[in-house]
């Protein structure tokens, strides 16, 4: 008996909950790892040396054994017109498949890891003649000759990951084609938990001497042990819950002629090539970062302060986006374009209302919010200015970011997967082009407004492919609302940064709590200030995302 529509909808409703509550504690186990990490490393040569040597293994685990990769997409699109009892032998000879070819992969990245990783952080790779010539000093020299050998054993000992993504990835499609959710949803918590492990184990071992030098090289191998150990147990949680239900398990299958594994990877080329772009980016900068004389803590700082980025930017973005994409859907057909229109501006303005004030937020309290996060043991007060630095650069980005990406689901709404793809390819070049001529002058903040630029210019483009497409936007109507909705967020910036430096020079000792407390008062200040003004600005999304921010609230807090 089939669904009727109502209960599909809440069937849907329920799934989204359940991936929205598991995807949340997956990302507070995951800052806990990495608060771990910088406790235990700061941003010396092992932290650094980690960022470098998981490009290729972390960009195998996320293009293929994350939730919404190739690997997932082409299962499920594949299994779910499958009975259950069809799905075990068709897994079971993808995974053959995959697990043949990723090994052969494994052993290429273990035997060639030194050139791998010249070819990924060339700037490593200096010679004392030419660190000379470039006034590097002998021991910024030596941290880079010390965070190049750490990042070849940490590659060598991560390179398994690249089967484990793939094993990661096919259980992920196949629960989810079965309507399992929770578990391949929660499972990225198993790998934060490993890593907590293993860094207890290594200050239980080491003591204080954990932040000694003579111990990185150390420290690195137990950290990337642990990373691998991870992903071992991401995979194996999953195993039983495939073998109880009957969609097949590890079991050898030499049936690469069925059908159904052509239509996996008739599916897992266009999807791998596609996913893969952000992740050429993700290189490019860190290619760039190589050349920076301190590297390690360039590299450091930018995984640290994009992760307090991306905390509020994935919570918020599942907000705005989430409603917005049914509905954009609904309004394809071109007797609906008028109606698309309007909902394209609401879902500018609404990023805009979310957007704006909390990088403003951000910007004047960057310090604080990292040294509240960040500073203990390994970290101190010189790398919470670093990630400071840089955590300002990504928040000038955040309002085109997610504007970017509510223009992307518009392409995909009308059916357009071509000119995202297409602009993603230019952008890969405009990438490399800000990053050369921003890194210089600016280090690792440069190669961060260089990725703000490039969401701008990826913005505009969409913008103009629409408009001449929708037959125009009517964009001179979007220009006087995020006018004022910026001054409103500049206005609540500059007056929290006001509060705070009021508040610092008021609260002599600066421990957990007075950090605390001062970002609260600061931030209070500045969120009351920038309501206040925005609601005399008769934005009619603004008083949509208060209700929708409000709908959120425990009961006792709503007015």
């Amino acid at each position: 008996m089939s669904e009727s529509p109502k209960s599909s909808r809440r069937s849907l409703a329920n799934i989204a909950t359940i991936v929205a509550i598991a995807t949340l504690l997956s990302k507070v186990a995951g800052l806990g790892r990495t608060v771990a990490i910088a406790a235990a490393f700061g941003v010396g040569p092992t932290a650094g040396a980690y960022n470098f040597a998981y490009v290729i293994p972390g960009f195998l685990l996320i293009l293929l054994g994350g939730i919404n990769g190739p690997f997932h997409s082409a299962i499920v699109s594949t299994l779910a017109k499958k009975k259950r009892e069809e799905i075990a032998p068709i897994v079971e000879t993808v995974t053959t498949l995959v697990v043949l070819a990723l090994l052969a992969l494994t052993v290429v990245l273990i035997v060639f890891a030194d050139p791998l990783m010249h070819l990924v952080a060339p700037g490593l790779y200096i010679t004392r003649e030419a660190a000379q010539a470039k006034n590097i000093s002998d021991a910024a020299f030596q941290t880079l000759q010390e965070t190049k050998a750490i990042a070849v054993v940490q590659f060598q000992i991560m390179a398994p990951m690249a089967v484990l993504a793939g094993l990661i990835g096919i259980g992920f499609g196949t629960l989810n084609a079965a309507d399992q959710y929770w578990l391949p949803s929660i499972s990225p918590i198993f790998s934060s938990v490993t890593v907590l492990a293993g860094l207890g184990i290594l200050a239980l071992q080491l003591g204080p001497k954990i932040t000694a030098p003579d111990y990185a090289m150390y420290g690195g191998a137990i950290l990337a042990w642990s990373i691998l150990a991870g992903a071992v147990l991401q995979w194996l949680v999953q195993l039983p819950v495939q073998w109880r239900s009957g969609l097949g398990g590890i079991r050898p299958r030499f049936d690469f002629n069925r059908p159904e594994v052509r239509d996996v990877i008739k599916v897992l080329g266009p999807a791998t090539f596609s996913s893969g772009m952000m992740q050429i980016n993700v290189w490019t900068d860190l290619f760039f970062a190589s050349f920076i004389p301190n590297a390690a803590a360039a590299v450091s700082a930018m995984g640290y302060a994009s992760l307090i980025v991306q905390t509020p930017l994935g919570i918020l973005s599942n907000m705005i986006l989430v409603p917005l994409l049914p509905v954009f859907s609904r309004l394809a057909d071109p007797e609906n374009w008028d109606e698309l229109k309007a909902r394209i501006r609401q879902g500018i303005l609404i990023t805009a209302v979310a957007m704006l004030p909390l990088s403003a937020l951000l910007v004047a309290l960057a310090l604080p919010i990292v040294r509240l996060i960040y500073e203990r043991v390994a970290f101190d007060s010189e790398a919470s200015k670093i990630t400071g630095a840089v955590l300002v650069a990504y928040s000038v980005g955040m309002f085109v970011y997610l504007s970017r990406d509510v223009l992307v689901r518009v392409f995909y709404a009308l059916g357009d997967g071509d000119t995202p793809f297409r602009i993603s390819i230019i952008n890969i070049f405009l990438n490399a082009l800000f990053d050369f001529f921003l890194v210089g002058p600016f280090g690792a903040p440069g190669l961060v407004l260089a990725t703000v630029a490039v969401n701008i210019s990826s913005t505009i483009m969409m913008l103009f492919v629409l408009n001449r497409r929708l037959d125009g936007l009517n964009l001179r109507s979007w220009i006087q609302p995020i006018l004022g909705l910026t001054v409103a967020s500049a206005v609540a910036g500059f007056s929290s940064w006001g509060v705070l430096l009021g508040l610092q020079s008021f609260i002599s000792q600066q421990g957990f709590l007075a950090i605390l407390l001062e970002l609260c008062l600061s931030g209070l200040v500045g969120l009351t200030l920038f309501g206040s003004i925005a609601a005399q600005l008769k934005v009619p999304e603004f008083d949509l995302f208060a209700a929708r921010l409000q709908s959120r609230l425990p009961s006792f807090l709503r007015r």
